[in-house]
């Protein structure tokens, strides 16, 4: 799956030629400090070095996992922002990073080579932590943050439209076919998991005069303006969706793969420490959709460090307190 590329170098760290035998550059610290809040220093000496991939939400998880370790009283390494999926799942498999978040849909799909996603997105993550045991990867800490595909719409079309769920949009398609207008980038308008299996999964066609092709920014205001098009294909964490008010449309047959963040860990690290978990897990459990789209926005949107966006978010939520 495709994901915005981050505004801004975070830790100014990225992978050096994985694919040719190089490894990644030596992990630099933490850039802000915390002191405990709820998180207490129950891991006094443990040294655990953080990985992200290269876009905002993840880098921002990253220095979320970071801050939080570091207040449990951890000596950490930040090696954030690592280019691509590949390349930061290798760096775990390495050892060159002990744990980052990764998406069960990533997993599941790209990593595992499975074909067809779990609808439930619990029962993606239960699969994906069983099947990567071999690969001595555990996977902990579920949450509720779900980075898939959408379609976007301004609110006030979407009223007239009637539409709030894909199967709204799909009946539109049918019913008023000159209103069922699409911006989407060009590899989703010819995927399987994009729009070809979507218009088969949900049963309706779309004329190609209806679709534009643009690229991943310019969709969100496109949709926005509901000039050339109505509908927009977009992520549904990104910061862009509260900046443009836009209506977010419900995947009611759950045809998109679920992407639930989950942290992804070293199975030696873990059988080190397991409360490297056990810290994160209280974090985990408050992170969702809501939640993500306010610090993606942050960042994205009004141009804020991710480092200082993660570490308010916790201090807000009483986990540290800034050092």
């Amino acid at each position: 799956m495709r994901r915005p590329v981050a505004t801004r170098l975070a830790g100014a760290l990225a992978v050096v030629g994985l694919l040719s035998g190089c490894g990644l550059s030596p992990g630099s610290a933490v850039p802000l400090d915390v002191g405990p809040g709820s998180i207490t220093p129950v891991l006094d000496g443990v040294e655990v070095t953080v990985g992200s991939k290269d876009f905002t939400e993840n880098i921002v998880l990253g220095y979320v996992a970071e801050f939080a370790l570091q207040a449990a009283g951890a000596e950490v390494s930040d090696l954030t922002n690592i280019q691509g999926s590949q390349s930061a799942r290798q760096a775990l498999l390495t050892g060159q990073v002990d744990l980052y978040w990764d998406y069960t849909g990533t997993a599941w799909i790209t990593y595992l080579g499975n074909t067809d996603p779990i609808p439930d997105g619990r029962e993606q993550f239960e699969a994906v932590r069983a099947a990567d045991v071999g690969n001595g990867v555990a996977w902990q800490n579920y949450t509720a943050l779900n980075n898939t595909y959408s379609f976007g719409v301004d609110k006030e079309v979407a009223a007239r439209l009637g539409v709030t769920t894909i199967s709204d949009l799909a009946r539109l398609a049918r019913e008023r076919p000159e209103e069922a207008t699409f911006c989407l980038e060009t590899e989703f308008a010819s995927r399987n998991d994009g729009m070809p299996g979507l218009q088969r999964a949900y049963e309706f066609t779309v004329p190609q005069d209806n679709v534009r092709i643009l690229g991943t920014g310019p969709i969100y205001q496109a949709a926005a303006d509901a000039d050339v098009c109505n509908f927009g294909e977009i992520f549904t964490t990104d910061g862009r969706i509260l900046a443009l008010d836009l209506q977010v449309l419900v995947d009611d047959r759950k045809f998109f793969p679920q992407y639930n963040a989950a942290l992804a860990v070293r199975r030696a690290k873990l059988d080190e420490d397991p409360r490297i978990a056990e810290v994160l897990a209280p974090v985990a459990a408050k992170l969702d959709n809501d939640v993500m789209l306010r610090l993606n926005a942050r960042v994205d949107v009004d141009g804020e460090d991710p480092a200082d966006v993660a570490r308010d978010w916790l201090v807000a939520e009483g986990f540290v307190t800034k050092g």
